[in-house]
Order: structure tokens, then C-alpha cells, then sequence
């Protein structure tokens, strides 16, 4: 199932990120007056009259140094060209045309991307006419619009669709297993991936960035197909430092969003770092399976056999997402790289697996009597009556009780250990949801 992604651009403090947060109906990204604020990636989905595209902000991906701004601004365009089905290119209708406006200009006209200006901060009439001055950029689609309050919005919305390539299958689901190979740049995706594959599928050198697309490969398991999205690399060496964090983002973004299990590559000489985490995050936002793979550990294994006591450093950093298997492989030699996939294989099987509501009550409901929710501040007893697992995609459990709204996060995790403890989902984030008569107390986390 192929989505169309749309990614937003242009320079800082122009209203990328209200823009985001309105076509995505979230408040994801922080929305400030002093530019740059925006320091992480930030992803979404949207939908407009029935159809679903993905939505990347690139808010925060400029240097601090003035010499690179300009730089920068232009490499992000020339990414967001290769790997985005359209652009919308935010503007100040403030301000009009400034010369860094222009130079994002040139590149947007000599691409075949579709690409709209948008002449954002137009709340009034007044300001409204400075649109014009932004057809001097040479491009067909120019809206004057007003982000935080949604002015015109719809009407671009409307003429973006018509833009985006929906086949007519795009939401139809393709059952094959879909794995994608995730992690910072030199951790050794590429060569996992030739690896499993058997052939020299992706170029493979130790320059970070030397794959030049991301590539989509078939592996024939046992006569199952599953298909292995590779997401590897940067198209050139960039000379932005902030650019190679926006490129992989843009990739790994996509690939999450498209797999059924991410598999998150380690360096075993670097261990787990904060990008790390910030992968993982996503694909438990994501409700994907996730495998947890250090690879390299031929060269870790030569000094000393160290395995377990690596293992329990990385899951005392993954704090509450210590669910996930960790698996140590080298895909230099190929050690270990295939029991990925029967790994891979079993977390699907799991992300599926649905309990019958009699068995989780009847194997839950007496360890919670034992161990109920604390009471209320006013001292009233909370009673958890009835849980039943729904969801299609992932594992989702509905807890019924009273008084939801004083039912600490300390105790969703409680019952999320006690789920595992009886019926595994071992690498497969779970939902738990606590539910009231009163739908405004309920708590989904």
C-alpha cells in the first residue's frame, strides 16, 4: 500500500509547522515565534474528501551558522524533490519575496514534482494581495492562505489531491510480510539486506550515504514472498550536517509507516544512542513490531563474549519498550541475519494473535482483584469490571471500570505487564485503553 507523501518546506518562522499541525489535525509540532523551534522530525498522516496522504514538516532542519543556511534550505529542497509526491513551498505574505524564496523557486520549476506556493499569513484582505507578487516565481499554484486559521486551506487541499498519484488500489492491503531495515547512516542496512537477499543488491562501502535510492526487494523465504524495504542512505554526500539527519528521517519515515516489522540496526561498537531511541519511538507510535538487531558483533565477539550484559544495557535504555527482542548479528558473515526473518515472521503472527474475552478475563481479572487500581482521592474503591481485546492492525485491550480519570499511568503499565506476562506479544507495542460509561473519562494511552 503505497501513500503519497507530501512534504512541507521553506524557510524558517514562515508557518511550516501551523500548517502541519492543521492539514494533520494534531499539535505534533511546536509552533513558536523564534525560528528553528522545531528540533525533531515530525510525520503524519492526513485525509481530505476520503483520501489519506502522509505529511513530513521539515520545521528545524537549518544550521545555526548563517554561511550554511542558504545551503541547507536548498539541499532540503533537492531531497524533498527525490522522495516526495508533491511539495507545498510556505511563503510569508508578510515579508513577500525574499532572494532565499527565489532560489527555492528555480529548483521547484525545474522539477516535474508538483508544486504550490503557499503565501501563508494572509488573514486579511489587505495582506491577501501581496499574493501576487509570488507569481513573479514562476510557478502555476499560488494560494494565499492563513495556516492558523485554516483561510483557503480546503481550496489548495482540493487541487492537491487532483495533484497526488493515488492508484486505484493504493488502500488495498498487500498481505505479503513487509520488513523494514532501519537505523543510522553506516550501521549496515545495505549489506543486511544483500545478506538476506543472497545478492549484491544495494551498493555497499564504509561512506555513510552511498545508497542512492530506497529500494524495495522481494525474498523468497520457504516459497513466501516477503518483501525487505530497505532503507539506506543519502543520495550524495552532503555537506550539511543537519541535511544527512533530515534525508534518513525522510526515508525511515516512509518505510515505517509502509512495514509490518522495523527491524532497528545497531552499530556494537556505538550501542544504543539517542537517534536510536527516537527510531524506536516511532515505531511504537506506529504500533509496528520491532526488532532490535546489533550488528557488527563479530568484531565486539572477537575481545569478549559480552552478549548478555550488552543486552541488559540496551533494555535498561529502552526503559518501558524493554518488550522487544534483541538479536545479535554480523551481516558481514551473515551470523545469525536469517533468524531475523523467523523473527520478523513469529512478531507478525503475534501482532495478529486475538484473545477470547473469556480467557483474558478469566486469567486477568483475579491477579487485578489482587493488585485492584488505588482509590479514588476521595477514597472511593476503583473495580475493574470486564476486558476485551479489539483492533485489526495491532493489539488493542478495552479495560471497563469506574472512575477511569483517577487510574494512574502506572497502572496501564501494570496491567500491559500482566497482558505479556500471560499471552506474550513479545516486540509488539500493545494498546490500553480504560474505559467509562462517561466517554470523556476515558484513557487511551
Amino acid at each position: 500500500m503505497q501513500i503519497p507523501l507530501v512534504v512541507i518546506i521553506g524557510r524558517p518562522n514562515v508557518g511550516k509547522s501551523t500548517l502541519f499541525n492543521r492539514l494533520t489535525r494534531s499539535k505534533l509540532a511546536i509552533v513558536d515565534d523564534l525560528s528553528g523551534v522545531t528540533r525533531d522530525r515530525q510525520y503524519g498522516d492526513a485525509e481530505w474528501n476520503g483520501r489519506i496522504f502522509r505529511v513530513m514538516d521539515t520545521g528545524g532542519y537549518v544550521p545555526n551558522s548563517t554561511d550554511l543556511f542558504e545551503t541547507a534550505i536548498k539541499e532540503q529542497v533537492q531531497i524533498a524533490l527525490d522522495e516526495a509526491d508533491a511539495v507545498l513551498f510556505v511563503t510569508d505574505g508578510r515579508s513577500g519575496v525574499v532572494p532565499v524564496d527565489i532560489e527555492i523557486a528555480n529548483i521547484l520549476r525545474a522539477s516535474s514534482k508538483p508544486s504550490f506556493i503557499l503565501v501563508n499569513k494572509s488573514d486579511n484582505e489587505e495582506i491577501s494581495l501581496n499574493k501576487n507578487e509570488f507569481y513573479s516565481l514562476g510557478l502555476r499554484h499560488v494560494y494565499d492562505i492563513a495556516a492558523i486559521n485554516g483561510r483557503n486551506v480546503g481550496d489548495m487541499l482540493d487541487d492537491l489531491i487532483e495533484a497526488l498519484p493515488f492508484p486505484d488500489d493504493y488502500l488495498e492491503e498487500d498481505e505479503r510480510l513487509k520488513i523494514a531495515i532501519i537505523g543510522r547512516p553506516n550501521v549496515g542496512k545495505s549489506s543486511l539486506t544483500n545478506a538476506l537477499l543472497g545478492i549484491e543488491r544495494s551498493i555497499v562501502t564504509d561512506i555513510p550515504g552511498t545508497t542512492r535510492d530506497s529500494i524495495n526487494s522481494i525474498l523468497k523465504h520457504y516459497g513466501e514472498e516477503i518483501v525487505l524495504i530497505d532503507t539506506a542512505g543519502l543520495r550524495k554526500k552532503t555537506r550539511v550536517k543537519e541535511n544527512i539527519e533530515f534525508y534518513s528521517n525522510v526515508r525511515t519515515f516512509r518505510a515505517i509507516a509502509e512495514c509490518d516489522v522495523a527491524v532497528v540496526m545497531l552499530d556494537a561498537a556505538l550501542g544504543l544512542e539517542s537517534q536510536d531511541q527516537k527510531i524506536i519511538d516511532e515505531a511504537v507510535r506506529r504500533r509496528k513490531g520491532i526488532i532490535v538487531a546489533v550488528n557488527k558483533w563479530d568484531l565486539i565477539e572477537k575481545e569478549t563474549n559480552t552478549a548478555k550484559h550488552y543486552e541488559n544495557s540496551i533494555r535498561a535504555k529502552l526503559g518501558t519498550v524493554d518488550y522487544l527482542p534483541v538479536v545479535f548479528i554480523s551481516a558481514l558473515t551473515k551470523q545469525r541475519v536469517f533468524k531475523i526473518i523467523e523473527m520478523s515472521k513469529s512478531i507478525s503472527a503475534e501482532r495478529k494473535n486475538k484473545i477470547p474475552t473469556s480467557k483474558l478475563n478469566d486469567v486477568l481479572l483475579p491477579e487485578i482483584e489482587r493488585t485492584p487500581p488505588p482509590a479514588t482521592p476521595r477514597g472511593k474503591e476503583i473495580k475493574i469490571k470486564y476486558i476485551t481485546q479489539v483492533g485489526e492492525k495491532y493489539p488493542v485491550f478495552l479495560i471497563f471500570s469506574n472512575e477511569v480519570k483517577f487510574i494512574p499511568d502506572s497502572y496501564r503499565r501494570f496491567v500491559e505487564r500482566l497482558i505479556r506476562k500471560h499471552f506474550g506479544f513479545f516486540g509488539v507495542p500493545i494498546t490500553v485503553s480504560f474505559k467509562d460509561k462517561n466517554p470523556a473519562e476515558d484513557q487511551t494511552y
